[in-house]
C-alpha cells in the first residue's frame, strides 16, 4: 500500500496529515517563529511576509505583518477563486507601498505547498515526500479554474500525481476515521449537513446515508454556492468596530494592522476560558494625521454581539441573503454582500428542499462553542425534529486528516463517499440561423457533465453533431449549476437558465487549416485527480482538447 499525505491548503492556516498502514496522524510543521528560531508547530499560518531578503512564511510572517501590513500577503486562497482578476498576476498584497514586489495568488499557494514539501523531507529524509500519494483539499464551491490553478501551484512546488478533494468531504472522512462505530450513529435515510466556515469561505454540503445491496453507503448529493464569507469578514467587522472608538482616523496601513490584530484577538476571546477583553496596540505613523501609538481593546461583549447579531442572526427558513454591492467599488476580493451566514444556510436548504437529521461542523470559526450553539439553535427552529450534532475533534486538522484517510480509502482501506463532480457543466452552442442586423444568434446550452459524474468516468455525446472551426484561436463559453441535477449528458437547453452561472471562458488553439469547418462530436471526462476534460472528436479521429483560460477577458458578459 502506498503511503499517503493529506494537505489542507487553508485561507488562514495550512495543515498536513499522513497515513502509515491504516492510521492517520498530524504532522508538525517546522517554521520560523522568531528571527533565527525554528520550531515545529501544529499549523502553518497562511501568511507570506515579503521581506527584502526573501519571503518569510508562517508564524513569523504573521507577527511581522502586525507591524508592517503593507508587506503581508494574506487570504491568497480567496484571491485564487476570484474570477474577476488575473490570478497569475502579481496582485498581493493589494495595499503594498511602492517598492514592494507583489506576488500572485498562485505564487503564494506555491510557497505554502513548497514549504510543506521541504519540511516533510527535512523531517523524514528516509521517506521522501514524492514517494507518497498526495491529496490537496479545496472548497467544494471552487470552480474549474480555481481547481486548475491549485494544480498549477502544486506542480510549481514540484508535486506529482496530486489528487484534489473537497474540504467538507474531507471533514466527513475525518469523522469516519475518528468514529469506527459511525454506522451506529447514522442510518439509512439520514441526511448529514456539513457546515464548513473557514477563514475565507463558507461551504455547505449534504451527504445522504443510503443502502445498496444490503450495505450502508454514503453519497454527497449537494453543495452550496461559492460564498466568500468567513473568519476574514468577522475580523474586518471587529476592526471597524474598534476603529470607530478611536479619537482619530486610521490610515489604510494602520487599519490593515488593526485587522490582523483583531484576528488574533478573536481567536483568544472565543476560547471558553477567556473572560477579559483583549488589548490592542496600533503603531503610530510618524507625525501625520494619526501620530503616536494608540492603545485600545476589543471587548468580549462586542465580539459576541457582532457574531450573533451580524453573522448568525435568527432568521426564518425561507430567508435569503440580502444586499448587493455597488456598481463601482475599490479593487479587492468579491466578498459576499450579505454577512448573515444563517441566511445563506437557509437559502441553501430551502433550494435543496432538505431537512438534515445530523450536522457536522468544520472550520476554524466553528471551534467556538458560541457559534456552534447558535447554528444549532437556528437549525432546530427550522426542522421538524432536532438535528443531531456529530462529534468533531480537532477542527483545525480535520480536513488534512480526512484527506489522508481518503487516500487510504482510494486504496481499499476505508469507506468512500460517492459524489463525483459537485455541479453540472454546460457549453454554449450558437444557434444556426440566418444573419439578422443588430441581433446575435441565440445561445443554447449543451449538458456535457452531469452532477455527480465520478472520477475516471466520462460521456460520449454520440447522437449530436456540431460544426467546429479550426486553424485559429477559439473561444468557448461554459456554464455550471449546483441546482440542476437532472440534466442528462447531451441534453440541449434552449436558453441559458437563471440558475446557471457563467464561468471564465475556455480558450484553445485548434490546429488545422485556418477557417476549416469540421463536423465533430463531444466527449467529457473527469480524471482520476478530479479535473474536467472536454474533447471535440472528428470522424477521421482528430481530437481537440479544451484548455482552461486562467486569464479572464475584459468585457465578458452574458
Amino acid at each position: 500500500m502506498k503511503p499517503v499525505i493529506g494537505i489542507d491548503l487553508g485561507t488562514t492556516n495550512c495543515a498536513l496529515a499522513f497515513a502509515r498502514a491504516e492510521s492517520v496522524e498530524p504532522f508538525t510543521i517546522p517554521q520560523l517563529i522568531h528571527p533565527g528560531e525554528v520550531r515545529a508547530e501544529p499549523l502553518l499560518p497562511s501568511f507570506v511576509f515579503l521581506d527584502p531578503a526573501g519571503p518569510i512564511l508562517g508564524i513569523l510572517a504573521q507577527k511581522l505583518g502586525l507591524e508592517n501590513a503593507g508587506r503581508l500577503v494574506a487570504s491568497a486562497k480567496s484571491w485564487l477563486s476570484h474570477g474577476g482578476v488575473d490570478r497569475e498576476a502579481p496582485l498581493l498584497p493589494p495595499n503594498a507601498p511602492q517598492g514592494v514586489d507583489k506576488i500572485s495568488p498562485v505564487e503564494a499557494s506555491r510557497l505554502y505547498l513548497a514549504h510543506l514539501r521541504k519540511s516533510w523531507n527535512d523531517t523524514y529524509p528516509a521517506e521522501p515526500f514524492d514517494s507518497h500519494q498526495v491529496l490537496v483539499t479545496v472548497p467544494a464551491s471552487f470552480d474549474e479554474v480555481a481547481r486548475e490553478l491549485t494544480f498549477k501551484a502544486a506542480e510549481q512546488a514540484e508535486y506529482s500525481n496530486v489528487v484534489l478533494l473537497e474540504e467538507p468531504q474531507a471533514a466527513f472522512y475525518a469523522w469516519i476515521d475518528r468514529n469506527p462505530n459511525w454506522r451506529e450513529q447514522v442510518g439509512v435515510g439520514d441526511l448529514v449537513l456539513v457546515i464548513d466556515i473557514g477563514g475565507g469561505t463558507t461551504d455547505f454540503t449534504l451527504i445522504a446515508v443510503k443502502e445498496q445491496a444490503g450495505e450502508i453507503t454514503l453519497e454527497r448529493i449537494a453543495v452550496g454556492d461559492h460564498i466568500l464569507l468567513g473568519g476574514d469578514n468577522i475580523d474586518a467587522a471587529l476592526a471597524h468596530t474598534v476603529a470607530q472608538t478611536l479619537p482619530k482616523k486610521l490610515d489604510a496601513i494602520q487599519f490593515h494592522g488593526l485587522w490582523q490584530q483583531c484576528r488574533a484577538a478573536k481567536e483568544e476571546l472565543l476560547d471558553q476560558n477567556s473572560k477579559s477583553d483583549h488589548a490592542i496596540t496600533i503603531l503610530g505613523r510618524g507625525t501625520g494625521v494619526v501620530g503616536g501609538t494608540v492603545k485600545t481593546k476589543l471587548k468580549r461583549d462586542d465580539l459576541h454581539r457582532i457574531l450573533l447579531d451580524g453573522f448568525l442572526p435568527i432568521v426564518p427558513m425561507d430567508a435569503a441573503p440580502e444586499g448587493r454591492h455597488a456598481s463601482l467599488s475599490e479593487f479587492g476580493l468579491p466578498y459576499a454582500a450579505a454577512a448573515a451566514i444563517t441566511r445563506h444556510l437557509a437559502h441553501f436548504l430551502h433550494r435543496q428542499g432538505a431537512r438534515p437529521t445530523h450536522v457536522l461542523f468544520n472550520g476554524g470559526v466553528l471551534r467556538a462553542k458560541l457559534v456552534r450553539d447558535r447554528i444549532l439553535e437556528v437549525l432546530n427552529q427550522w426542522l421538524p425534529q432536532p438535528v443531531t450534532p456529530l462529534s468533531s475533534n480537532d477542527l483545525m486538522h480535520a480536513v488534512a486528516r480526512g484527506a489522508a484517510y481518503y487516500g487510504l480509502a482510494r486504496q481499499g482501506k476505508g469507506v468512500r463517499v460517492r459524489g463525483g463532480v459537485p455541479r453540472s457543466y454546460y457549453i454554449g452552442i450558437e444557434t444556426a440561423m440566418p444573419a439578422v442586423p443588430g441581433m446575435k444568434p441565440p445561445l443554447k446550452a449543451l449538458t456535457v457533465v452531469p452532477f455527480g459524474m465520478e472520477e475516471g468516468g466520462g460521456h460520449q455525446i454520440k447522437d449530436r453533431q456540431f460544426a467546429l472551426r479550426i486553424g485559429e484561436r477559439a473561444r468557448f463559453r461554459l456554464f455550471s449549476s449546483t441546482d440542476r441535477k437532472q440534466d442528462a449528458p447531451g441534453e440541449m437547453l434552449e436558453e441559458i437558465a437563471p440558475d446557471m452561472e457563467e464561468l471564465t471562458p475556455v480558450e484553445v488553439s485548434l490546429p488545422g487549416n485556418p477557417g476549416e469547418m469540421v463536423a465533430v462530436k463531444l466527449e467529457s471526462r473527469v480524471t482520476e485527480t478530479g479535473m474536467l476534460e472536454l474533447w471535440f472528436v472528428a470522424g477521421d479521429g482528430r481530437r481537440w482538447k479544451l484548455e482552461f483560460n486562467v486569464r479572464p477577458r475584459r468585457g465578458d458578459q452574458r
